[in-house]
């Protein structure tokens, strides 16, 4: 483990297979080629034919693009705030995507259609930084989830290294500001998935030395019942030792207000599939931590409706943005990949958000909780050694 401690940035080697679904497939062949069989006038009739329902569909799609058109200048003045203060994207599915899609070949460096991100819609996007979360499918557990894990982190680790004109592996606050000012995406290894973790926190300090910096409480036996047993207690302050964030999302409200009273740096909340409870949110905004809206509701207007209701809540200190890209989930129209980004910022100013706000919002926020946990890791950490054995068996 010195090892490791001593270069976080040491590739990993890919243990085990990760079981989940059928890769994506590319079936492109079939049905060009059924279409071009019939070279004769029918096939000039069947345009014909097609034509009436794309015009009768017309109106729904350009819905959208026109309410995003409505202020000229809202997605130029966009732009220029992202240039300088851009995207820190909280929860990004592409590790697990490109695991799906390895048996068929992919280009993130030129551009990659089959998935939602790749690093010249990142460019397009206006996205600096990018949690890319390490959570494996449910029914994984034990050494299966361990090993999936560790899989993970080796891909991003190679992918890191194949981009190096695109992409950057970050540790830190100051990799992330690094990262930017040299053109690369900050990518941050996190959140991985706690039933992962093997209720050991040998393997948390293992999952640190290797790069992660972010991990969910969700789907342990120990963030059920009361919320937060006392080996949970253990394992967020472990956390906070060694400085890696505490991730709410997917928690039930009981473990987030447990968590919240127990946690001494600021914790994240990711991408949480049902609204945060508004109580929840002001001990959020007393802990100095962030709720990340995701991308995918049903509008870019009920987005930012979202992103109003947090920001009144908890204080603009305590809002970001989360894509939710690759992640099998459905964005709304106008938000189908990184790229759109821009049209969410232009919403807000639309609606008279200030630019500081905005500031934090895209990136400040999310720097500087990660910076927060930094600090106190080092505040903390020569009060007590950490143990290297494993907790004894879990109280209830």
């Amino acid at each position: 483990m010195a090892d490791l401690e001593d270069d976080p940035h040491a590739a990993t080697a890919a243990v085990g297979d990760l079981d989940g679904p059928a890769p994506p497939s590319r079936r492109v062949s079939a049905e060009p080629a059924e279409l071009a069989e019939p070279a004769e006038p029918t096939d000039l009739a069947e345009p014909a034919e097609l034509a009436e329902p794309t015009d009768l569909a017309e109106p729904a799609e350009l819905a959208e693009p026109t309410d995003l058109a409505e202020p000229a200048g809202s997605l130029e003045r966009a732009r220029e705030l992202l240039a300088a203060h851009p995207i820190a994207d909280g929860h990004s599915g592409l590790a697990r995507a490109l695991k799906y899609a390895s048996g068929y070949g992919y280009d993130i460096e030129l551009g990659e259609r089959v998935l939602e991100t790749d690093i010249p819609r990142l460019r397009d996007g206006c996205v600096g930084a990018l949690f890319l979360s390490l959570h494996v499918p449910p029914e994984l557990t034990g050494d299966r989830a361990l090993s999936a894990t560790l899989e993970q982190i080796d891909l991003v680790r190679s992918l890191v290294a194949a981009c190096p004109e695109g992409l950057r592996l970050a540790l830190s606050a100051d990799d992330m500001a690094d990262a930017h000012n040299c053109g690369r995406v900050a990518t941050l290894l996190g959140p991985v998935s706690g039933p992962a973790l093997g209720d050991s926190l040998g393997t948390l300090r293992a999952y640190h030395a290797l790069g992660v910096r972010s991990l969910t409480l969700a789907g342990t036996r120990w963030t059920e019942g009361t919320g937060l047993t006392r080996f949970g207690q253990e394992v967020v302050r472990e956390m906070n030792r060694l400085g890696v964030l505490v991730d709410l999302a997917g928690c039930s409200a009981d473990t987030m207000r447990r968590v919240l009273a127990v946690a001494g740096a600021p914790v994240v909340i990711s991408y949480h599939p049902a609204r945060v409870p508004d109580d929840v949110l002001g001990l959020l905004r007393d802990n100095h931590g962030v709720c990340m809206v995701a991308c995918t509701a049903t509008t870019i207007r009920e987005t930012a409706d979202r992103l109003d209701h947090v920001r009144e809540v908890a204080g603009p200190e305590s809002v970001a943005l989360s894509g939710a890209y690759d992640t099998g989930t459905p964005h709304a129209p106008g938000l189908g990949d990184v790229s759109c980004f821009p049209r969410v910022i232009a919403e807000l100013l639309d609606r008279d958000w200030p630019e500081p706000d905005i500031e934090a919002l895209t990136w400040s926020n999310v720097s500087r909780v990660l910076r927060d946990a930094e600090f106190l890791a080092r505040a903390t950490h020569p009060r007590r050694p950490p143990s290297t054995a494993t907790l004894p068996a879990l109280d209830t």
